[in-house]
């Protein structure tokens, strides 16, 4: 025993003087023994039944009762406590055949350290086992606890072992519409929900077991089992140990139902369109138009004009009278693929409108080419017959060079009327003659704005933390840009940026970006920093010449710093990128590609540029969640960088479900606003180089 503690012995023996040789051994060893010193067996049952006692010690030489009957006795009352025999004569025999009566060990008097010894281990056993058994009750009641509060409980509660349920409530069973909890137990969680909710629940049990998973974060999923199928179920997970091995609480809060008065129902169902269920036309260019008075938070507006291609040969086919069911149809497949942000309506015809919010013009361009692939390769049901329908659309981003929303809608319809003329089936940004002479004349204003704020030093740094999914992260932070207006608010980059990289100004902000973060970088002993570098800048020849002086103004390892370009830019250039990488490693930088797509698995241009990361495009995100044919090729893609050794990084995941999701597919780090909201360093970052700034001001 560790700790010296008082001990309560019953002593068994007619002689006083075991008494005083066991009390006397005890405070040797620095025990403190309280003993009773018991003559016959009526005694002996009276200490039974009044006192609490650790350990026998039995004189089988003088005590009246033999060692089976004492223990037959002290069963009755404390079958835990451990019996020590004594004798005078102790052999190899004579313990065997005290131990086969059920005596803990024979010992003589006379060894007076090896009757310190066994009463010290018996002690210790003893302890252990009232410790354990405590523990053990203890956890038992809790669980009867927790059964009872499980069962009284409102929310929807299960308790699921390696995917399988191994225990439901009441709730549950009703929200399944189960009777008996025997038909749940045994079976999958997953077998409650629909097939395209399971991977994200899947990522969320893993997550929670390696305790990933954000407390009160709640996943969405919709069920295949409850009365609603439709409707959302929010479920919590939480890991529980009770002492039989980790098991993932699963909990779904009751739905709300707020009661809404039957006049509101139907001035909100007169705002929309019977068909689509999108907005009408009046209400989604009333509902845009009041979106269109603020700026994002984040990102830009974009504004898109959808329709279906040779929307009469579907008439033909399936009757005038089953043609809304298509086009119903065709809205639904489009509301899956749309952003919580987005807003779309019905705007005439077969034409539906969206007003995106999206990081960049080329994130619209993606969403509107991934509804276009979508669209292509699903099929439509009227009856027993299958229609195909192809889409086009068009998208104009919301910037300064149109003053009216006619201007802006003009243009997203001439986008569209570009990609029907080329063919249909297809994506187009707006570029018209007339949009470009507004431009040049927005460009003008913008570009002496960007040179003005270089020169008063009015750029700032944000930086997002980029967090890990597979273990816990180092220190690795995405680097972003404010422009700060005269009168100090930010201006985002989808506002500047695009004037910037048209007028030739994007090797002058990717050098004061490059310059803040290194010293970003240093102060904050980042781990890596991830910096992006324009075409311009990736075709600079005198870029690592730049670099390598930045550098070594700062006691800073370069392969803190990550270089990072689009996927499309690199491939659209791959012999300058390919050559100006390999400078860039030179002088001890990483590099990444940021954008990712997995649409094509072009796993080429990884064995050619090999970068250190890729960041797989955000645009995914959000239609990861829900579809299994892209979450088997982002598998894929995580699979394959991970034989290159290279590191995936999941962009703009704004929500637990994508996390889950990413989780299981094997994609290491993840960013975005679910991880953390950018971070603006208010303080100016970094002096620029003067000769940088005399290089503006000479422009």
């Amino acid at each position: 025993m560790n700790e010296r503690q008082g001990i309560s012995i019953a002593i068994l023996t007619t002689n006083q003087d075991d008494v005083e040789v066991v009390n006397k051994a005890l405070r040797d060893a620095g025990h403190a023994a309280h003993c009773h010193w018991i003559r016959q067996s009526d005694a002996f049952d009276t200490m039974l039944r009044n006192d609490r006692v650790e350990l026998i010690i039995l004189n089988c030489d003088s005590y009246p009762d033999a060692i089976r009957q004492v223990i037959r006795q002290k069963d009755a009352y404390i079958p835990e406590v451990p019996v020590i025999a004594t004798s005078h004569s102790v052999d190899e025999a004579h313990i065997d055949q005290a131990m086969q009566q059920g005596a803990a060990d024979l010992v003589s008097m006379k060894t007076r350290s090896r009757l310190q010894a066994v009463v010290e281990r018996e002690l210790r056993a003893f302890r252990v086992e009232q410790a354990l058994n405590s523990t053990l009750q203890s956890a038992t009641g809790y669980r009867k606890q927790l059964y009872h509060y499980m069962q009284g409980s409102n929310s929807a509660i299960a308790y699921v072992h390696e995917g399988i349920v191994i225990e439901v409530n009441r709730a549950w069973l009703k929200l399944f519409q189960v009777k008996e909890a025997e038909e749940v137990r045994g079976l999958p969680l997953m077998d409650n929900f629909e097939p395209q909710s399971q991977a994200a629940i899947k990522g969320a049990i893993i997550a929670t077991t390696k305790g990933k998973w954000q407390h009160g974060e709640k996943l969405i999923a919709k069920s295949r089992l409850v009365e609603n199928a439709n409707a959302d179920l929010e479920l919590d997970f939480q890991l529980v140990d009770f002492g039989e091995g980790p098991q993932i609480q699963v909990r779904i809060a009751p739905p709300e139902k707020p009661a809404e008065e039957p006049t509101k129902l139907v001035h909100e169902a007169l705002k929309r369109d019977p068909t689509t269920l999108f907005f009408n036309r009046a209400t989604f260019l009333e509902r845009i138009t009041r979106r269109l008075a603020s700026k994002p938070k984040s990102g830009m507006h974009a504004l898109a004009y959808i329709k279906p291609d040779d929307f009469s040969e579907v008439r033909s086919k399936v009757g005038i009278l089953a043609t809304e069911e298509i086009l119903s149809q065709f809205a639904e497949e489009l509301r899956k693929r749309m952003h919580p942000r987005d807003v779309a309506g019905r705007f005439e015809g077969t034409v539906v409108m969206a007003l995106l919010e999206r990081g960049n013009e080329r994130d619209a361009e993606v969403w509107g080419q991934q509804l276009v692939d979508h669209m292509n390769a699903h099929k439509f049901k009227i009856g027993e017959q299958t229609v195909e329908l192809t889409c086009t659309v068009g998208v104009c981003a919301v910037s300064g060079i149109y003053s009216s929303l006619d201007e802006l809608v003009a243009a997203a319809a001439e986008a569209h009327k570009a990609g029907k003329d080329a063919g249909g089936n297809t994506v187009r940004l707006s570029e018209s003659t007339d949009a470009d002479t507004r431009l040049r004349k927005h460009d003008a204003i913008w570009v002496k704005r960007i040179k003005e704020a270089l020169k008063d030093s009015r750029f700032r740094l944000a930086n997002l933390p980029i967090a890990g999914l597979r273990s816990d992260t180092i220190k690795m932070y995405d680097m972003l840009v404010r422009m700060i207006d005269e009168q100090g608010g930010a201006i985002l980059p989808s506002e500047f940026m695009p004037a910037a990289g048209r007028n030739n100004l994007m090797k002058l902000i990717d050098r004061w970006i490059m310059a803040a973060s290194i010293n970003f970088g240093f102060e904050e002993k980042a781990d890596r920093v991830f910096v992006r570098l324009s075409r311009q800048s990736m075709q600079d020849p005198q870029l690592c010449d730049w670099l390598k002086k930045e550098l070594a103004k700062k006691d800073i390892s370069p392969s803190v710093i990550v270089a990072q370009v689009p996927e499309q830019e690199a491939a659209k250039y791959i012999k300058q990128t390919r050559e100006t990488v390999e400078q860039l490693r030179k002088l001890g930088l990483r590099f990444a590609l940021e954008h990712y797509g997995v649409d094509r698995n072009r796993f080429q241009i990884l064995d050619i540029l090999k970068p250190d990361y890729i960041k797989i495009d955000g645009e995914l995100m959000h239609a990861l969640t829900t579809d299994t044919q892209m979450q088997n090729s982002v598998r894929q893609l995580a699979a394959a960088a991970e034989q290159r050794k290279i590191e995936t990084i999941a962009e703009r995941v704004e929500n637990a479900n994508a996390m889950a999701v990413l989780f299981q597919l094997g994609v290491n780090y993840m960013q975005g606003h679910y991880v953390h909201e950018p971070e603006v360093i208010l303080q100016e970052a970094v002096n620029v180089a003067k000769t940088t700034l005399e290089a503006i001001a000479s422009n």
